[in-house]
């Protein structure tokens, strides 16, 4: 592991509450974890190191939920995503990672204020929207792992009740996470040192936040809560922007 043990247990910390997150809301994991992660570990280091907790996290909620998932929207969404994971993988391996890391702390900000907002899109798509949202979306998993909020708004706006949407996801962060898997492999990332045992040492904050995430009873409503989610993202997503900015 190539943290001080200081480091270390603040990073098992953030793991351990990004997975609380996942199993309160069914997603957000990676787009909680990695921004701050990144101010330990390099970007390329942490996201092949993430992807492995997030498949033994969307193993479980899968195998969990998959009963009430909805078929024909993943027969809509899966071959576009897979051909955008594979988009992303590319763009990954080839480009520098301060863009990287600079673009997600963007994404995350952006996606943090629309979530502090509390506004929710109203909209109504027909399925053709699969297509781009799935290749917009297999791109963003495979570059920063944080998919879930566009998939997200794509299956509410399909008009699927929160029940279905919440099945269908875990399916959906199964595939994702597994074809990951395999591209990371194919491209050589899984072969960083330690990037196996990283993801072993934080296997069990990950298995204890998950856990936590299903058990755990809420004392303010679901929209509030996103909205505090959203407030930390454009704090921790601003940091890794700014980090970024103030390299020489």
């Amino acid at each position: 592991m190539p943290l001080p043990p200081e480091s270390f247990a603040v990073a098992a910390l953030i793991v351990a509450g990004a997975f609380v997150v996942f199993g309160l809301t069914g997603f957000g994991s990676t787009i909680i974890a990695v921004p701050l992660l990144a101010h330990f570990l390099p970007l390329k280091f942490v996201i092949p190191m993430f992807v492995l907790l997030d498949f033994g996290a969307a193993l479980r909620s899968g195998l969990k939920f998959h009963a009430t998932m909805d078929k024909r929207e993943l027969k809509a969404i899966v071959p576009c995503m897979l051909a955008g994971v594979a988009a992303g993988v590319f763009l990954l391996v080839n480009l520098p990672a301060d863009w990287l890391a600079l673009a997600l702390g963007v994404f995350v900000v952006g996606y943090g204020a629309l979530a502090a907002s509390g506004r929710e899109p109203d909209l109504r798509l027909a399925q053709w929207w699969a297509i781009p949202v799935s290749l917009v979306g297999g791109v963003m998993s495979a570059l920063f792992g944080a998919s879930g909020p566009l998939f997200v708004i794509y299956l509410t706006a399909r008009g699927l009740d929160l029940a279905v949407v919440r099945a269908t996801m875990a399916v959906v962060f199964l595939i994702t996470t597994s074809s990951r898997i395999a591209m990371f492999a194919v491209a050589g990332l899984f072969s960083q040192e330690n990037v196996l045992t990283s993801a072993a040492l934080f296997a069990l904050p990950m298995l204890a936040g998950v856990w936590l995430g299903h058990h755990i009873e809420l004392a303010m409503p679901r929209r509030r809560l996103m909205q505090l989610i959203g407030a930390l993202l454009v704090l921790s997503g601003a940091s890794l922007a700014i980090n970024v900015l103030a390299k020489p």
